[in-house]
């Protein structure tokens, strides 16, 4: 009798010691920072693309082509105002040097709250977020073959608002999230105009255009089980909708050839409205969206209760409206990330 109930003792503590390390595992799901703890996670990871076929990627002559490697630089940061509190920041750059293409893909500031606690059936968190791709504007081409980005900005501000909820049992937590981005309409954009265009005589070298408001939309669920006090497994998926930009207007100022005789201004002038009409009519709606559904596995060794490595893989299944430059046949990035608390 007295051996089975130290047993049963010995089995418990191990069910709560474990259920205790998963919780404070900062690749769980639900990980939150404590009153005053400060959490750092970098990483580093490389992708393979694809290119797949669409009217953009047909036209500039990339379809089918390999993307490798495209270099991804992650760095997240938090701190736990209290225990239910918290400010944080996601950031992102990469670097695709097959196609010329550079920039800050992920920038985010905001607060998070913990509405429902451990104590109470599940957890739930409440998030917001200011967007901060408007702090590079959008880079790109006018080419003869439409237009071609240079950078990964969007060159929008923005807003997030998200929830997470999920629930940790002993040594498996599963946990879901749900979020909304809406930017706001800017001209916060460099294209440059290539002097191979035919109507390039009739524009500046670089013009700046009003672009739309626009939005995306997030959904997906995580899942980590803790193996022992020192490895951990995570699996996760991830549905992101990309939604369509759209231009409202040319911002610059266009020329208005007042050095030419008056024959000649008023003909550029119609010449230079007809591109233009042209131009606005192609890029009201640019049809350029995506769906990205996203599988995600990870295994976590954790050093010491506060220094943990990850490795992490990801395979991103796409649908791509008909002018977008972002689809693929196929996607997979592999990286490495180690988090730090203080």
């Amino acid at each position: 009798m007295k051996k089975s109930l130290k047993g049963l003792v010995v089995a418990a503590a191990s069910v709560i010691s474990t259920g205790a390390i998963a919780a404070t595992n900062m690749e769980n799901p639900l990980y939150m920072p404590q009153n005053r703890e400060v959490y750092l996670k970098t990483a580093v990871a490389t992708m393979y693309k694809t290119v797949e076929g669409t009217k953009a990627t047909e036209a500039k002559g990339t379809s089918g082509q390999t993307e490798f490697p495209v270099w991804r630089f992650f760095g997240d940061i938090g701190y736990g105002i209290t225990d239910r509190l918290d400010v944080h920041g996601h950031f992102g750059y990469t670097r695709d040097s097959e196609i010329n293409r550079k920039g800050m893909h992920r920038g985010r500031i905001g607060l998070m709250y913990r509405a429902l606690t451990e104590k109470d059936p599940f957890v739930l968190d409440l998030y917001g977020d200011a967007y901060l791709s408007g702090i590079t504007p959008m880079k790109g081409t006018y080419t003869p073959k439409g237009f071609d980005f240079d950078n990964y900005s969007n060159g929008r501000w923005g807003a997030i608002v998200g929830t997470r909820f999920g629930k940790t049992l002993g040594d498996f937590t599963l946990a879901g999230h749900v979020e909304y981005l809406q930017t706001f309409g800017n001209h916060n954009n460099k294209i440059a105009i290539d002097p191979t265009n035919a109507f390039a005589p009739l524009f500046p070298s670089e013009i700046s255009v009003d672009l739309k408001s626009t939005h995306e939309t997030v959904a997906g669920f995580d899942a980590m089980y803790q193996m022992n006090s020192k490895w951990s497994l995570g699996a996760g998926f991830e549905y992101i909708e990309h939604y369509d930009n759209g231009v409202k207007g040319i911002h610059t100022q266009m020329p208005d050839f007042a050095g030419d005789l008056a024959p000649v201004q008023a003909y550029k002038k119609a010449q230079q409205q007809s591109v233009i009409d042209l131009l606005l009519a192609e890029t009201a709606d640019m049809d350029d969206g995506w769906d990205e559904y996203v599988i995600k596995t990870s295994v976590t060794y954790q050093m010491t209760d506060d220094i943990h490595f990850t490795g992490f893989f990801e395979y991103t299944l796409d649908d791509a409206h008909a002018k977008s430059q972002n689809a693929t046949d196929c996607k997979m990035e592999l990286g490495v990330r180690m988090a730090a608390r203080f």
